[in-house]
């Protein structure tokens, strides 16, 4: 069998091409859009589902240098820890405060269902978090990045089966919340109560400042944006050495908690960070990463796997379910706004804050406004859920070694 080595700027080169091929899909296919499959995850998959037949074939199989991927991961997770606004929690108050406690309760159990679940199996304990909250309420960028870190350790096929299961979340997760919202919305009589700042049934939009002459982004905060990126990106790594000494973490959480210290003294002193600009920088070096990740994947590693993740799915889907319907929705105040940030609890634990909003607009459409969900999800989901699942997640690491 032919073996064809790509170096690390002809694998960006691949994963770039199937990119654009991922959007071109999404664009034209509707079901992808409804679900809110990521482009990259599509034209990935697309090569990863090629590469596997004809290796299976004998005939090709692809090896690629992985380092940028690793590059644009920590990119992308420090732009996350730039958004970790902590100020944010007070201004939500409480009802943030008791959102983001559920949320991290049911990483737990996640994580307890799927390191457990796979024991059961008698499969390492540590390639059940990849069917726990690695990919259900961290989605495919966590998938990539802590698969690789657990591949690292020794668990193999941990990365593919994370990016799957992730895959799955998305639908999974979009397919069960509405009916939760709908149900209780209908059982108890529910009405909206009004709109939100902006006047409408949506999140706040966060404009991109542009040139008015132009319309082009401003140069000057881009160049900032990634000025900020970069420093926090070589301050976490001295953090990350030092965590490293005490606690086995991946390499990006270093970068994160540079990136949260400096956004919080920046908002304690007056003097805000350019948030857009570091947002789309995020947004870029996520989709390159993702896609670099998902034309890596060896989805023949999934076949003796496929029974253990079947059944650990059905059962976090399950407890899911029950968890937002008979947990989320009495604790967040038995409302119309606790019925639609049911259906986002399901969005973003089982796939990502895309998917919540998603449902609860598909809520808010038929019903009516919900201004306190879209403020409280969207808090929880982009910008504190993170930090607490990588602690989590690899508190269970280290437990299940």
């Amino acid at each position: 069998m032919t073996v064809i080595s790509l170096n690390m700027y002809q694998a960006i080169a691949v994963a770039a091409i199937m990119l654009v091929i991922g959007q071109v899909l999404v664009n034209k296919i509707a079901f992808l859009r409804r679900y809110c499959i990521p482009a990259p995850v599509v034209g990935g998959l697309i090569f990863a589902l090629a590469h596997t037949v004809v290796r299976g074939m004998g005939i090709l199989e692809f090896e690629m240098d992985t380092t940028l991927q690793t590059v644009f991961m920590t990119a992308f997770f420090c732009s996350v820890g730039f958004l970790a606004a902590f100020g944010m929690l007070k201004k939500g108050g409480i009802g943030v405060i008791k959102f983001l406690v559920l949320a991290i309760v049911m990483v737990t159990l996640q994580d307890v269902v799927g390191g457990f679940g796979a024991k059961m199996f008698g499969l390492d304990g540590r390639l059940g978090l990849a069917m726990g909250s690695i990919p259900l309420v961290g989605g495919h960028g966590t998938s990539a990045s802590f698969g690789a870190f657990l591949e690292e350790r020794g668990v193999a096929g941990a990365q593919t089966v994370a990016v799957a299961c992730a895959t799955y979340g998305l639908i999974a997760g979009c397919v069960i919340g509405g009916p939760i919202a709908s149900s209780k919305i209908r059982k108890y009589g529910l009405k909206s109560k009004g709109i939100n700042e902006a006047g409408t049934t949506g999140p706040e939009i966060v404009e991109v400042e542009k040139d008015t002459d132009t319309g082009a982004l401003d140069e000057a905060k881009m160049l900032s944006a990634a000025v900020f990126i970069v420093i926090a990106v070589g301050i976490g790594t001295i953090i990350s050495m030092f965590i490293d000494k005490v606690l086995t973490m991946p390499a990006y959480i270093g970068a994160m908690l540079a990136a949260a210290v400096i956004r919080n003294v920046a908002d304690g002193r007056g003097k805000p960070l350019p948030m857009a600009e570091i947002t789309s920088l995020g947004n870029v070096c996520l989709s390159l990463f993702l896609a670099l990740a998902m034309i890596n994947l060896k989805l023949w590693q999934l076949v003796a796997l496929a029974l253990p993740m079947i059944v650990i799915l059905l059962i976090q889907t399950a407890m899911m379910f029950f968890f937002a319907s008979y947990v989320v929705f009495p604790v967040m105040g038995r409302d119309y706004d606790a019925a639609t940030m049911s259906s986002g609890f399901c969005g973003f634990g089982m796939g990502a804050t895309p998917n919540a909003m998603a449902n609860m607009q598909a809520v808010t459409k038929l019903y009516g406004p919900a201004p306190v969900a879209f403020m409280i999800v969207p808090l929880v989901g982009s910008l504190f859920i993170d930090f607490f699942n990588a602690t989590i997640i690899t508190a269970f690491a280290n437990f299940l070694a």
